[in-house]
């Protein structure tokens, strides 16, 4: 088994360094890819020093088997035949190909066999945010059809990538010793002290790229037709992000019932008992591999809602995990070349 991780250098590349040590990812040769800018680096995994590569194209991907892709969707545009040429798995953390009808979108809790019918031999990895919702809404769907979902996401400094929360650690620096945040660059305000109502481009409905993500693909993942409004709202946390949700069913659902689906649920972990301040925070789920859940209660609006909070880890279960995830199931069934 030949692993090539494209975008090495990334906060994503390197958790996924971590995270195919922590779970003793079943490997024989690893290679490192990235741009210009980080060719030549070298990062130690497993005792053993790898030199990131030139993402070129060339016959690098030759042997490999699965390639995880985190470099942005240009870069996985430009390079998707490159990488899947010779047959190798090409699982993909950006926006490239996630509403592509000829590409699975794939988060392993809920629609793991979609991997599996794979034209383009490329899987997308969805949006953060989606990835964590439809995790705590599968449990609740097999109970009850789920017709609409509203959300509100607050989401850290690490769903902009590395730099962001470099800048966000120096804009509080600045704030402290100079009263003033000159570093705006990752952001279009200052984001210390602050919450941005916005993530991504602006579409012409006045939603954003982001909410637009999790409209469409909690639909093709859950294979549904739940409509989803979201706010999605940057704020000056360093990791994690964290949603509150409501969901209408199709028929009424007792939080007791909700709250014994999430309990058994794959991925989740629920952590609510709001009497004695316990609930779950970012702070709290950083670094952790489940979706944290709690708050779970009615919707005083809504007879048939259940309204709940949760948080995750953008860049594991967000990001990096669930891309390591599919390619374990991958392995499990014997669907790799």
């Amino acid at each position: 088994m030949k692993v090539a991780i494209v975008g090495a250098s990334g906060a994503v590349g390197q958790e996924f360094l971590r995270i195919l040590d922590e779970r003793n990812f079943p490997m024989d040769e690893l290679v490192l890819f990235g741009s210009k800018r980080s060719a030549g680096t070298k990062y130690t995994f497993k005792g053993k020093e790898y030199e990131v590569k030139l993402l070129q194209h060339n016959d690098d991907f030759k042997d490999v088997d699965i390639a995880f892709t985190s470099a942005g969707g240009g870069t996985s545009e430009e390079f998707a035949e490159t990488i899947t040429k010779y047959g190798a798995v090409m699982i993909d953390n950006s926006s490239a190909f996630r509403m592509c009808d000829d590409v699975p979108l794939v988060v392993p809790e809920c629609n793991a066999e979609d991997a599996l019918n794979r034209p383009r031999n490329i899987i997308a990895n969805p949006n953060c945010t989606t990835i964590m919702m439809v995790v705590v809404l599968k449990p609740i769907e097999k109970l009850s059809h789920i017709k609409r979902i509203h959300i509100s996401s607050y989401q850290s400094a690490s769903g902009a990538g590395a730099a962001a929360m470099a800048e966000l650690q120096q804009q509080y620096k600045e704030l402290i010793e100079t009263g003033e945040a000159k570093t705006i660059e990752k952001f279009p305000h200052q984001l210390a002290y602050n919450v941005i109502p916005q993530i991504d481009k602006m579409t012409g409905n006045d939603y954003t790229k982001e909410e637009m993500k999790m409209f469409n693909e909690t639909r093709k993942i859950m294979h549904s037709d739940v409509r989803t409004s979201a706010t999605c709202v940057r704020v000056s946390s360093l990791r994690s992000h964290s949603e509150s949700v409501w969901v209408e069913t199709e028929t009424p659902l007792t939080v007791e019932q909700v709250r014994e689906a999430l309990k058994a649920a794959e991925g989740v972990t629920l952590v609510d008992d709001p009497q004695n301040y316990i609930y779950p925070m970012p702070l709290e789920s950083a670094g952790k591999d489940d979706v944290y859940v709690g708050r779970v209660r009615q919707d005083l609006a809504n007879d048939n809602g259940i309204t709940l909070w949760l948080t995750g880890d953008q860049i594991r279960k967000g990001a990096a995990l669930n891309a390591v995830q599919i390619a374990e199931y991958l392995i499990k069934v014997g669907n790799v070349k």
